[in-house]
């Protein structure tokens, strides 16, 4: 099972001891570390990355999943996101593509103090065992959630609602005076350029999930022809999960951008 987990320790070099049992348990093949970074928390509520290297498949965090639950960690939600979320498109938006729930935010918030740190990582994991024993022996506290793929119903369903203005704006324009037709046609256009936005954004967002399953995949792949047994069994398992679950986001996205092209070759049929 994909999960995303925080483990939090008094201090940073904790953390690191944390960050290289973790890494053991990747080389015994316990569980599968995707991306991974170590953090601190700040005076002021901020968060700094201490490390963000290692021989794992997602080298980069910018605009992953790891990325946005670092950035949550360290602002205005890790506060408390039942009064956060909502306050911007761009808090929103982090939350939707970190796969993460608010009640796991708002635990991990809670211990991860300033001064103390965290090791934060995107994992496969079959049982909480081998990491819970681990890192309690370190004085480490595990937070972990299933990784949750409804980024892709927050874009149909933005996208949904714009055609539908657009649709009732068109109406509206069709009956309209002169004078008012120029205002309704302006008002058109920026919902049909927010709607062209959000319908690339889908796209670029589509091709990056499926270069991080690609990522994911190579590294087991590399894994699975050094293996043997139960632990192979394991591994091929997990990639079967990582494909099964982009092959649903990806679909989600394309539907997306199909709907709209569904929509356009319908109205030119009718105009025809």
């Amino acid at each position: 099972m994909e999960r995303m987990m925080v483990v939090v320790f008094n201090d940073e070099s904790k953390a690191y001891e944390g960050s290289r049992a973790l890494s053991q348990l990747d080389g015994e093949g316990s569980i599968a570390i995707h991306a991974e970074s170590v953090i601190q928390k700040n005076a002021d509520g901020t968060v700094t990355v201490k490390e963000a290297e290692g021989d794992f498949p997602i080298r980069t965090i910018g605009g992953t999943a790891i990325g946005s639950l670092i950035g949550l960690l360290g602002g205005p939600v890790g506060l408390g996101i039942g009064a956060a979320v909502g306050a911007t498109a761009g808090i929103i938006g982090d939350v939707e593509r970190s796969g993460v729930n608010a009640d796991f935010l708002n635990e991990a918030s809670a211990v991860l103090t300033p001064g103390k740190c965290a090791v934060v990582a995107d994992v496969s994991e079959e049982w909480v065992t081998p990491v819970d024993t681990r890192m309690e022996a370190l004085g480490g506290i595990v937070f972990r959630t299933p990784r949750e793929h409804f980024e892709e119903e927050l874009r149909a369903s933005e996208a949904a609602a714009l055609r539908a203005e657009i649709d009732q704006l068109k109406a509206e324009h069709a009956q309209a005076r002169a004078e008012s037709k120029a205002k309704l046609q302006a008002k058109i256009d920026s919902l049909n350029r927010k709607l062209q936005n959000k319908l690339e954004q889908a796209k670029q967002r589509s091709e990056q999930i499926k270069s991080e399953a690609d990522a994911k995949v190579q590294a087991l792949q590399k894994k699975a022809a050094k293996a043997q047994g139960d632990a192979k069994a394991a591994i091929n398992a997990r990639v079967t999960q990582i494909r099964e679950q982009y092959d649903q986001s990806a679909a989600k996205l394309r539907s997306v951008a199909a709907e709209q092209l569904k929509k356009a070759a319908a109205k030119l049929e009718k105009a025809g």
